[in-house]
């Protein structure tokens, strides 16, 4: 069985709902599963040199909410599964294109840890995950060789991947993630529990 997981490593649900499925996949028994991890930009109008934190976030919000009422959701449900959320550390909304770019530059068997490793930088650490110079040592605390990786990033390797990544999730309908597609036929979106996709998986087994 095959999953796509579209997600943008700026979203915090995308975290959540990676973990989610990872932990449905620890208590799953049946066909092998591998995940295909895809790219997705939830705001691509973010300029290069990224936008100051919450004044992006309440914009978008319109300042109908409390930006501390938009964070105590995340940082509920992260903690349930053992992933901090510290939002006070963030500073920067950043472009997501080079991080996702490094992304497609790690082996894809590792490719999950590489995304585990950018979650954990900007949501605990706040380490602005725009800029290339951070990438590079995030890549290199990975086993990456941070100086092919700088060359890389420095050049547009990657960079065919991740636009194809957001021109099929536009042209499927996909406007929110993460997101999930199973097999190329059955999807569904949000950071669904552990159980939840666990029955997605027995369904997809018996419908095929």
């Amino acid at each position: 069985m095959q999953i796509d997981l579209f997600s943008d490593i700026v979203c915090p649900w995308c975290r959540i709902g990676k973990r989610h499925l990872e932990l449905a996949l620890a208590e799953w028994a049946g066909e092998p599963v591998t995940v295909r991890y895809r790219s997705f930009f939830l705001d691509p109008t973010i300029p290069p040199e990224g936008n100051d934190f919450r004044a992006h976030l309440t914009a978008k919000g319109g300042g109908r909410v409390a930006l501390e009422q938009f964070f105590a959701t995340p940082r509920e449900r992260g903690a349930a599964v053992g992933l901090p959320f510290n939002f006070e550390a963030i500073d920067k909304a950043p472009n997501t294109m080079l991080a996702h770019r490094l992304a497609y530059l790690a082996p894809e068997a590792r490719r999950g840890e590489l995304l585990d490793a950018l979650y954990a930088a900007y949501f605990e650490h706040g380490r602005d995950i725009g800029d290339a110079a951070v990438l590079v040592e995030v890549a290199a605390a990975c086993g990456l060789d941070g100086a092919t990786i700088a060359t890389a990033l420095a050049g547009d390797e990657g960079t065919d991947d991740v636009l194809a990544d957001v021109a099929f999730a536009q042209q499927a309908g996909i406007s929110g993630v993460p997101f999930f597609i199973f097999n190329d036929k059955y999807a569904f979106s949000g950071a669904q529990p552990p159980a939840m996709i666990q029955r997605v998986l027995e369904q997809v087994v018996s419908q095929t």
